[in-house]
């Protein structure tokens, strides 16, 4: 009972950090979006989003990150042979994957509260496409848990679709950013 109950907080704080790191990208393309607007709005506008991405990383995202992180842990210590499993260390892969997308967000976070409401030098299409990165690793890691020995059974359809997935995706952003053009 008590592993479940360890699993099932694991999954609350994963699906809270996900929901924070979604939404903060978002504010980092929301604050590119502002390079088209006219003074004072668009101060006005990139000192909120400023504010709103300080107050998601620190209130949310990051206790949210912790929290899941410590549960992961406490459910691997529980039952350690799970590092043995080849599904497992897949997970864990992704898991570095999401640890180095969560680095670049820190980054981000950092670089528009230096910025002092100048210009955010990244590309509006990379923030939108930077934005889809969670999205691309929670695929990853959830099927990956779901489908356990399968994943590695049937790693090349799993591969054709993720590929699929994310052609579909970069290429919705892309059309979504040139019609606002």
């Amino acid at each position: 009972m008590t592993y479940l109950i360890i699993k099932a907080l694991h999954i609350i704080f994963m699906v809270s950090y996900f929901a924070g790191i979604f939404y903060l990208v978002r504010i980092f393309v929301y604050y590119k979006d502002t390079d088209a607007f006219e003074s004072p709005k668009k101060e006005i506008l990139r000192e909120q989003y400023v504010f709103m991405a300080r107050r998601l990383w620190n209130i949310i995202t990051v206790p949210a990150f912790v929290l899941m992180t410590i549960f992961g842990t406490i459910l691997i210590l529980m039952n350690p042979t799970l590092l043995q499993m080849s599904w497992f260390q897949l997970k864990i892969a992704f898991l570095i994957g999401l640890f180095i997308y969560h680095y670049w967000s820190w980054k981000k976070v950092l670089e528009i509260k230096n910025l002092q409401n100048g210009e955010l030098k990244t590309a509006n299409l990379k923030l939108r496409q930077a934005n889809e990165i969670a999205t691309f690793l929670l695929f990853l890691v959830v099927f990956t848990v779901i489908l356990k020995s399968l994943t590695i059974e049937n790693w090349w359809q799993l591969i054709t679709g993720f590929f699929v997935i994310v052609f579909v995706i970069m290429m919705t952003v892309k059309l979504v950013n040139k019609k606002k053009s």
